[in-house]
């Protein structure tokens, strides 16, 4: 991707320099884990039975563990690793919790983690034709990602997003023991895990609602978990939840931070409660749908 910058009134390219050692990314990734990617680092060079996880991080949205690897090498299988890396940690559980307790000195407990939103991210300068259609499953736990460096000191990093598909890793890995294994227990979540068996008045309600904070801004993503929907800017900023009669909408705002005359977003910050933030509303027609993405737009801000 080209890279410029803008002075006196014109464009100047900025060439793509390089990463000479995987160490040097791991290092940048490492001291900014919870601004690119919302997760809490737990350590480097976590080894366990032979296999050395580059690093270990804790997602507490969704209450589970995340391994990322950096890669140089382009013959390595996306796939193999990944779900090597995922069998360690599925078979080891009580080693991860305690190296959780340890580093944070702080007490997790086995029954508070969700092992089926477990994942893996590999971060590369590039990835192979080959590595990047190794993805093309709606349920693998896996990502790519490509970090670039500039002439100019800057650093971009960006998803490799696969097209939509609809075939399993499971219909292509049958007699792999090591991907069915894991694939029983850890699961990619889609928004047709959420919308399936939805009526379909909710499902247009939900359509219109998401095209509306999806224009709020550019660079918006979707990010469905096990109970909701997310809507991430830098980190979630609304979540959803679809129901029979009724669609549930999370605010990520703290308490009292709000601007809501009509007073339509209640305060559950004293309330358990799925999806991030102290106020929730609820929707079954699109009435106020429009004053609804304004108090939305308060909670990008705050989170962008």
């Amino acid at each position: 991707m080209a890279h410029y910058i803008f002075e006196n009134g014109k464009m100047k390219n900025i060439g793509e320099g390089s990463f000479k050692l995987e160490r040097e990314i791991q290092g940048i990734i490492e001291k900014n884990l919870k601004l690119l990617f919302d997760l809490q680092y737990i350590r480097s060079e976590f080894e366990l039975h032979g296999l050395r996880i580059d690093t270990l991080a804790f997602d507490k949205q969704s209450n589970s563990f995340v391994i990322i690897e950096y890669k140089q090498d382009k013959r390595f299988s996306v796939i193999d690793q990944g779900f090597a890396y995922l069998s360690l940690m599925l078979n080891n559980k009580a080693d991860f919790i305690l190296e959780f307790n340890e580093r944070t000195k702080t007490q997790l407990n086995k029954d508070s983690i969700d092992w089926s939103q477990s994942r893996i991210i590999f971060i590369s300068q590039s990835f192979t034709t080959y590595q990047k259609l190794a993805i093309n499953f709606r349920d693998l736990p896996i990502e790519l990602w490509e970090i670039k460096k500039y002439e100019d000191g800057s650093v971009s990093l960006n998803q490799l997003i696969s097209p939509a598909s609809s075939e399993s890793i499971k219909t292509v890995s049958k007699g792999d023991t090591i991907v069915e294994n894991v694939s029983r227990e850890v699961k990619k979540y889609t928004e047709e895990d959420h919308t399936s068996g939805i009526p379909e008045s909710i499902l247009e309600l939900y359509n219109k609602y998401k095209d509306m904070v999806l224009n709020i801004a550019d660079g918006i993503t979707i990010r469905p978990r096990k109970w909701y929907i997310g809507f991430v800017a830098k980190t979630n900023f609304t979540d959803v939840l679809l129901q029979k009669s009724k669609i549930k909408i999370w605010l990520n705002l703290k308490k009292n931070s709000i601007d809501d005359p009509r007073k339509l977003a209640r305060d559950i910050s004293n309330v358990g409660h799925w999806g991030n933030g102290d106020y929730e509303i609820s929707i079954s027609d699109d009435k106020n749908l429009e004053y609804i993405v304004s108090l939305v737009k308060q909670a990008y801000l705050k989170n962008k």
